[in-house]
């Protein structure tokens, strides 16, 4: 089975952002989308909401951003501390 960085999507109040992506990132983003709705047995409809999930989790794994942040004495706030 595959190890993905991603697990199942959260229901949660959304802030619209417009986003352009390359269509080669747009491409590997809907590849992911069909590997992950076939090894978590959901399908994933829109590809776009995985970008909010690799966010937070490539900023909750930012060693360098954690320092940086505890560094300026900014309280941890945001969904990317819960997924943890």
């Amino acid at each position: 089975m595959t190890k993905l960085k991603l697990g199942p999507l959260t229901d949660d109040k959304p802030v619209k952002v417009t986003v352009e992506l390359p269509a080669a990132v747009h491409r590997d983003l809907v590849a992911y989308a069909e590997v992950l709705g076939r090894t978590s047995g959901q399908p994933i409809a829109e590809p776009a909401k995985l970008i909010v999930p690799m966010i937070e989790r490539f900023m909750a794994t930012d060693r360098a951003f954690a320092k940086a942040r505890r560094g300026a004495g900014q309280p941890g706030a945001g969904s990317a501390e819960r997924s943890g």
